[in-house]
């Protein structure tokens, strides 16, 4: 008897990005079919939202919200219902806009006549013009009305989420959906609740969309799935549908769906498209991995999550992807998968098979496609004034890796005993041009965001020099170490080859704490290489930190008078102050002791386990402090307050900066030294 055909549907579960696919289907969908197997994949993520808002979309969600009791309705749900009409007729050519199929209608947006104007309009006040113009201008510069109606159009879908959230799922958001039911949560029992509650809108149209891709999928299906669907229909009840099944006239075909998940706003979403698999197309086999198992999910020992998925692998899916699809094709035992976590039939507990195989070399992994992913579709947003965090929403960018893990992987806050960081393999250049030319002619594009940890001095420069020798045009962004080998000239090379902005961890600008942090960068040392870039025309963002074990209050104000410092040398243009977070993967978090901290036992519960609390003996209000260098930053980022006293921008009594005012100068005018 000859082994079942399998067919592999990679799914984006909502909700990752709105302006461009997330990478990890197309990396599959592309190794997947280099090997010969017969992959496809979707974006549930964009077909949600493309749902919920268009015309019946907000009909539907005007029919939920008129429902509600009017001491249930708040002002934002009042709006939307009394300006309804205004909501329906600009649904339709504002998404065409963020499409970038309409251009021309920036103008009437920038008009600020043609949108209704909700609550989120009103963070526009905080953009204040000094000179009396428009606080817009001042706030983007010379953008142009392209931009502004980016802006604009962009707080109108916002309101739009606010009466999603207030009238049908307070859990709604376009990034962290449901997050809370995910996020290091030891055990499964929150997510289990919301599982077993009816579906509101959002669940409903999800299901539909979920069932409309499997038929999509499945050949001979299509007909009577769509025919049973009702299409269009927006409630909140399931479509009346048999059960299907996944096998076509032969017997002989299989369906695999693979669900990545990256973060844990993703992960409600995923177990929701997985429960309508298996109560519609139970033979179906479901399988869960992507960055959030890989990092939560280590430890799994909840069977319940065999409820909805049958199995869970770990790390680059490439090799337990093969692995699973010879058991399925009868030519490997379960008991030789690979890094995978399954249910015992007969006990029903969870079990964690990992036959040691070598992983797929990143040279042999393939050219990631987003052939079948409606790349033209994609909503191009302006949310943040950060012009770093702007690339990340604002465009399509083809998402590609110079090389796997981290050459460095040292930094104590990073996960570096797990496969994403603590494995480096790399790829010649010749190939990874190979790939982006073949990357240009499927999409058309041209711009590239490289999603490396810390993309390699050597791999840069040798990708530079081979785009240039072969003429290839492309506008890439991507992160690395502001390391010495960032020479001056290199910095030059890099910009000619297409790099518009880089971005680094800074971290806590101290060098006592850099050091503890094993980042293997001074202050001084960060300053040079920022300012090569920045001269070369590139776009510089610091990742910034605050928190950190043992970090002082003096130390936090010292750090903020080097960022001071640094913008105003003109080193970076962009930065972000984020809270340091221990997890159990990290140094910090394997070796607490190390750090002068005491860590929070976990709670026991089988399910998540990353994020870990501690205990800092120094005793500071980092939530205090935080504010400050935040209020700080983004004045920074416009220009003001360069010359105040970084002790003005704390609400208490600090102590003064231990760092020259010219410490960022000297720095400058020492020579850069070549790697």
């Amino acid at each position: 008897m000859s082994s079942p055909t399998l067919r592999v549907l990679s799914i984006i579960p909502p909700m990752t990005q709105l302006n461009t696919p997330y990478p990890s289907t197309a990396y599959l969908t592309g190794f997947l079919r280099s090997r010969g197997v017969d992959a496809v994949q979707a974006d549930l993520a964009l077909a949600l939202v493309l749902a919920l808002f268009s015309r019946e979309g907000l009909c539907a969600i005007r029919d939920q919200a008129a429902r509600l009791p009017a001491r249930a309705r708040t002002p934002m749900v009042d709006g939307f219902l009394t300006h309804f009409d205004r909501y329906l007729h600009t649904i339709g050519p504002t998404i065409s806009f963020l499409q970038g199929r309409d251009p021309t209608l920036a103008h009437r947006i920038c008009s600020r006549t043609f949108l209704p104007e909700g609550p989120r309009f009103d963070s526009l006040e905080v953009y204040y013009d000094p000179d009396g113009g428009d606080p817009l201008a001042w706030a983007f510069g010379a953008l142009g009305a392209q931009d502004k109606a980016r802006h604009l159009a962009t707080l109108y879908l916002d309101d739009l989420a606010d009466v999603l959230r207030e009238a049908i799922d307070p859990r709604f958001e376009f990034v962290r959906y449901a997050e809370s039911l995910a996020l290091s949560q030891p055990t499964f029992e929150p997510l289990a609740q919301a599982l077993a509650t009816p579906h509101n809108l959002v669940d409903a149209t999800l299901h539909r969309l979920t069932l409309q891709t499997l038929a999509q999928h499945m050949p001979g299906m299509l007909a009577d799935l769509n025919d049973r669907l009702e299409p269009g229909r927006q409630t909140g009840e399931e479509p009346a549908i048999s059960t299907m099944t996944d096998q076509t006239q032969d017997g002989q075909s299989r369906m695999v769906v693979l669900l990545s998940v990256p973060f844990p706003g993703a992960v409600y979403a995923a177990f929701r498209i997985a429960q309508t698999i298996k109560a519609h197309a139970p033979r179906i086999i479901t399988v869960l991995g992507g960055g959030y198992v890989n990092t939560e999910l280590r430890e799994l020992s909840e069977a319940r999550v065999f409820d909805y998925f049958d199995f869970v692998t770990l790390d680059d899916g490439e090799r337990p992807l093969l692995a699973l699809l010879e058991h399925l094709q009868g030519k490997r035992s379960y008991k030789r998968l690979v890094r995978t976590f399954m249910r015992e039939a007969d006990s029903g507990t969870v079990r964690y098979v990992n036959l040691v195989e070598p992983d797929i070399p990143f040279a042999e992994v393939g050219t990631p496609t987003w052939d079948g992913l409606p790349i033209d579709r994609y909503l191009s947003l302006l949310d943040m004034l950060n012009p770093m965090h702007r690339l990340w929403s604002d465009g399509r960018w083809n998402k590609l890796t110079i090389a796997h893990g981290c050459y460095w992987k040292k930094c104590s806050f990073c996960d570096v005993s797990l496969d994403y960081i603590g494995r480096y393999d790399g790829a010649p250049a010749s190939l990874l041009v190979d790939r982006i030319e073949a990357i240009i002619a499927e999409t058309g594009q041209t711009g590239f965001h490289f999603v490396d940890e810390a993309a390699p001095p050597k791999a840069l420069r040798a990708l530079a020099e081979e785009l240039l020798r072969r003429g290839v045009s492309i506008s890439w962004w991507g992160n690395i170490r502001f390391e010495k080998s960032f020479t001056p000239e290199l910095c030059q090379l890099l910009a000619d080859s297409g790099c518009i902005a880089i971005s680094g961890g800074l971290e806590v600008a101290s060098d006592r704490l850099l050091k503890l942090m094993k980042k293997g960068v001074s202050v001084d040392q960060v300053a040079r290489v920022t300012h090569a870039f920045a001269e070369a025309g590139v776009l510089v963002h610091a990742y910034l930190m605050y928190g950190f074990p043992t970090q002082t209050v003096h130390d936090t104000v010292d750090a903020l008078e080097y960022v001071r410092q640094l913008f105003e040398a003109g080193c970076i243009q962009s930065g972000f102050f984020h809270r340091f977070a221990c997890t159990v993967h990290s140094p910090v978090g394997l070796n607490p002791q190390e750090y002068g901290v005491r860590l929070v036992p976990l709670p026991p519960g089988g399910f998540a386990r990353n994020d870990i609390g501690f205990i800092d003996p120094t005793g500071v209000d980092h939530d205090a402090l935080g504010k400050a260098l935040t209020k700080a930053l983004y004045n920074y980022m416009h220009g003001i307050g360069l010359d105040q006293d970084v002790r003005s921008w704390f609400a208490g009594k600090v102590p003064r900066p231990r760092v020259p005012r010219n410490f960022i100068e000297r720095a400058l005018m020492e020579r850069t030294p070549h790697a």
